[in-house]
Parts: structure tokens; sequence; C-alpha cells
């Protein structure tokens, strides 16, 4: 009788309670992580130093400060992640009804349509001016957020940082803002490369 009451409890227990990410989960953060690295290392191959630092107006950032800016945010962010969300009070189910789904954060974030302006923190700090600096770095930074989601038990669902842009987001779903929003300027640099003055080489 104990033993059943034991059994009973510890399930009781667990109700509610988070748990680590899923398989799935895992498979799609790191799906989406994966390709935007892709997309955007192709879209910086084989630049010429005039395409690097070509901006196409003065207030327009180049390649170059689009790398740099991409480079801060996979630090800062995920900084951000481990050190202030996932630090605040677990609440596996803050949101309800209203939670922002995933696909919506994969939506938003690239929609060049809506133009932001970074903030300070992650403004180009002009640290890796060359081409092969800024993609070795970012590799180094990404492929590190990359084994981070793969491998984590921490409860990434229920901890909360509010993003300006999509809301109130869980940790899990603030690397899918890393990943979109690499994509987000991938789609920057291939306007910059669409435009009229942009170098032949």
């Amino acid at each position: 009788m104990l033993k059943t009451l034991f059994v009973l409890f510890v399930a009781a227990a667990g109700v509610g309670c988070a748990q680590p990410l899923s398989r799935g989960e895992r498979d799609r953060a790191m799906s989406e992580l994966h390709a935007t690295r892709k997309r955007l290392l192709d879209a910086i191959a084989s630049l010429s130093e005039a395409q690097w630092k070509f901006k196409p107006a003065p207030e327009v950032w180049s390649i170059a400060q689009i790398a740099d800016h991409l480079v801060v945010s996979e630090a800062e962010l995920f900084g951000m992640i481990q050190n202030k969300i996932l630090t605040s009070p677990a609440d596996p189910a803050k949101g309800g009804a209203k939670r922002v789904k995933d696909d919506e954060v994969l939506k938003v974030m690239p929609d060049r349509s809506q133009k932001r302006t970074a903030p300070d923190f992650l403004a180009p700090a002009g640290k890796w001016p060359a081409q092969s600096a800024a993609v070795s770095e970012f590799k180094k930074r990404r492929d590190a957020n990359i084994v981070y989601v793969g491998n984590t038990q921490d409860e990434l669902r229920s901890h909360f940082g509010e993003h300006r842009a999509v809301g109130n987001l869980d940790a899990y779903q603030w690397f899918l803002v890393i990943a979109s929003h690499t994509e987000r300027h991938v789609r920057q640099i291939e306007e910059v490369k669409a435009g009229a003055k942009y170098p032949k080489k």
C-alpha cells in the first residue's frame, strides 16, 4: 500500500513539470541553425574587398557590417539566453493559448518588409573587418550553439524573454530567433548585391 501511494505521489508530482527538449524540437532547431549557417556562408563566399566593404548608402550597412553584426549577435543572444532568460523563474504554463507559435517566429523574423534598428549591444563592432576572420568567428559561434541545442538538458520551454518584434518567447524559441535572424540578414545581403552600384568584382 505504501509503495503504491509513493508511486502515485511521484507521478502526480511530475504532472505539469517541464521536460528537456524532444528529439523533434532539437532536430528542428538544429536544422534551422545549420540551414541558415550555410545560407550566410554561401552569400559571402568569394567576395572581393570592394564587394565586401561596399555601402549602398551612408546609412546602409555594407556586407562586412552585416556579417560583423551576425557574429556579435550569435554570442550576445546566446549569452542572453543563458544569463537572463534561463535564470528567470520557470513557468511552463506561461502564455497559455496566446503563446507564440514556433512557426510564427520563423515567419516574422526574416520579414524584410518591416525595417528595424539593431539595439546598440548588437551593432557592428568592427572587430572582424577581414572576411576570413568574420567567417571563422561566425562558424565557431554558430557551431557552439548547434552543439548546445543538440545536447542540452536545460528546460528551454519553461523560461521566457520578451522579443520586441515577436512577443514573449521561451528559450527554445530564442534559438529559432538566432537562426531566422541570420536569414533576415542574408536577405539584406542579397538586397545589397542587387543594387545598381554594387561592384562587379
